[in-house]
């Protein structure tokens, strides 16, 4: 499923912590503080908890679901991301 991760962190380090999780799980940046996704439920919970270790109670970051219908909706105004990059498909780049 693709997934959203979008955070409000305070801290440079616990922010810069919940980043690189995102990367470790092979999401996208789409923004400073938001990546995007496909993650199983596993992963997905096992991210959550991760960042639920990382940050403090005045923190946020959500993780959410989007179905490819919907995500294949999206109107973007301005620069985005590339969307072929983001999707429910497995994708292997090789540098």
């Amino acid at each position: 499923m693709l997934v959203w991760v979008i955070y409000d962190i305070s801290d440079d380090k616990k922010r810069g912590r919940v980043a690189k999780i995102c990367k470790n799980y092979g999401l996208y940046r789409v923004q400073k503080s938001a990546f995007l996704g496909a993650l199983n439920k596993n992963e997905w919970d096992s991210l959550s908890l991760e960042c639920d270790e990382t940050i403090e109670e005045s923190d946020s970051v959500y993780v959410f679901p989007m179905c490819d219908d919907c995500f294949k909706k999206i109107k973007l105004i301005g620069e985005g991301f590339d969307k072929e990059l983001v999707s429910d498909k497995i994708i292997t780049k090789f540098f």
